[in-house]
């Protein structure tokens, strides 16, 4: 599984990412519009490596885009205010049953 740091790297960067794009959609300025673009190309390069290193399209996607919902969920609503409902909640909770169900082992 030596695909996991890559695919950590690509959550943080997509991440960090996500907040410069949020502060720019706040603030308009252009150097949290350059951040974000530097951080979405950073986890690109990190996604190519992940899939270089064994992660497979379909596993990777969904580990890498459960994963990323979630922490952008955690900050959207503590850092930012923003409201989730019972059922985005629900359907978090479905995400993190499916990460499971991806690294259950025989």
């Amino acid at each position: 599984m030596s695909w996991l740091l890559p695919i950590t790297l690509v959550v943080l960067a997509e991440l960090i990412a996500d907040i410069f794009a949020k502060e720019y959609s706040l603030k308009g300025h252009w150097y949290f519009w350059a951040g974000a673009l530097l951080f979405y190309v950073c986890a690109t390069m990190f996604w190519l490596s992940s899939l270089k290193e064994g992660s497979g399209l379909g596993r990777g996607v969904v580990v890498f885009s459960v994963c990323s919902a979630a922490v952008a969920l955690l900050i959207g609503v503590c850092f930012y205010k923003e409201e989730v409902n019972k059922i985005q909640i629900i359907g978090m909770i479905l995400g993190v049953v499916a990460l499971a169900l991806i690294f259950w082992e025989k």
